[in-house]
Formats: structure tokens, C-alpha cells, sequence
């Protein structure tokens, strides 16, 4: 028997698909039953991203003369999910979530990770970017992909958490931080993602702490 199933999402895990594929798994699956894809794991790394921070984010301050800054705090709050220049990315990534199709549970996929980014250049960083790679380790020929900025073009593009409180970097700096992702209790396809970060260096010391939502 062979499960096949294109449970990714945004996020990887945004819409909760992979739930679907696990019940299967476990009420069906034989032994030495295959699975297509079954493997994945979900990056972070740090982005430098000043004009879409004062183009979409700051721009709610002041809004033809209007404080519309309760906007940006929703805007803010909602990760965007779009294509990101990789000449903007300016540290190392750092895996926060592996998974197994064949041994995950549904409980493994509501998670709580530690990461560390070194950073690769001066600059600022503004957000956190998040992509996911997939596997087929057990077809004749194991294929691999990833939904990275470095790499080719794909539906899920990447997903970036913004920081209310944007710090200045350098080279070989260390960002400390932890991320919680839940499903919302309310309706379990949505994620609820808490990100805490602390930044000690050479011009900025930063602490973020900012809860989120993937609608």
C-alpha cells in the first residue's frame, strides 16, 4: 500500500493536512507500507527588509495625517507570505522542526523549538523567514525539494515574522530566540506561533516578544 498526499502548506504546516495523511498512516497503512513524501523539516533564518517595513508597516503611523497605527499592529501580527530576495537574507538557517510521515503523531506538530542564527554581514535585520524542505526518501531515486529563497520558485514561497523592534547586526552576532506553534483552538487549519528573541551585540541590545496568527 502507498499513501500519497500534498499535505504542505504555508508554514508547512498552516491548514493542518499532514492530520489527514497520519490517520490514514494508522488505520491503513501496511507493513513496509510507503509513504510519498514523508519527510520534512521547517527553517528560520534572519532578513534585512527596511523598504517593506516603511512601505507596509510603517506606513500605518501616519496615514494622510491620520495615527492609523492600530493597522500595523494587525499587520504585524499576520505573517506575510510572499517571495523574498535571497541578496536579502543576512545569516545562517537553522532547523526548528524534523519530521518523520512514518512515525510523527498528531501531538509532535503542535511544537516549541530553540534556534540560534549567526549572522553572515552587517546590517539590520527586520524579520525572521521561514521555508521548508521535503523529501521522497523511498522512491527508486530520492527526490528533494526546497521552498528556500536560494532555490527555484514554488507556490509556498516563504513565510517572514516581523519583529516590532528591528535591530542593527554584525558579522558573527547571534540571535538567540524560541518559537511555539499551536493549532488555534477555535479552528485547527490556522496556527497560532509565539516568537521570542534576544539580541546582544556590539550596537543593540533587543528583546521581541510578539504572538501570531496564520489565517
Amino acid at each position: 500500500m502507498i499513501i500519497i498526499s500534498e499535505w504542505m502548506g504555508y508554514f508547512l504546516l498552516y491548514e493542518s493536512m499532514l492530520d489527514t495523511v497520519i490517520f490514514a498512516r494508522d488505520k491503513w497503512l501496511v507493513k513496509d507500507g510507503l509513504i510519498f513524501p514523508d519527510k520534512a523539516k521547517l527553517y528560520l533564518c534572519a532578513m534585512e527588509s527596511g523598504s517593506y517595513v516603511e512601505h507596509k508597516l510603517n506606513f500605518w503611523d501616519k496615514v494622510y495625517g491620520f495615527d492609523m497605527s492600530c493597522v500595523k499592529e494587525l499587520a504585524i501580527m499576520e505573517p506575510d507570505t510572499h517571495m523574498c530576495d535571497h541578496s536579502k537574507l543576512i545569516s545562517d538557517s537553522c532547523c526548528i522542526l524534523n519530521i518523520d510521515a512514518y512515525t510523527v503523531t498528531k501531538e509532535d506538530l503542535d511544537f516549541n523549538s530553540k534556534f540560534q542564527l549567526r549572522f553572515i554581514r552587517n546590517d539590520h535585520c527586520h524579520a525572521l523567514v521561514s521555508y521548508f524542505t521535503i523529501e521522497f526518501s523511498k522512491s527508486i531515486k530520492p527526490i528533494r525539494f526546497s521552498t528556500g529563497p536560494r532555490d527555484r520558485y514554488t507556490h509556498w514561497k516563504q513565510t517572514c515574522f516581523y519583529f516590532d523592534n528591528p535591530m542593527v547586526v554584525c558579522k558573527s552576532e547571534v540571535l538567540h530566540g524560541t518559537i511555539s506553534v499551536q493549532r488555534n483552538q477555535k479552528n485547527p487549519r490556522d496556527l497560532d506561533a509565539m516568537v521570542v528573541t534576544t539580541f546582544e551585540g556590539k550596537y543593540d541590545n533587543v528583546k521581541n516578544s510578539r504572538g501570531y496568527r496564520l489565517r
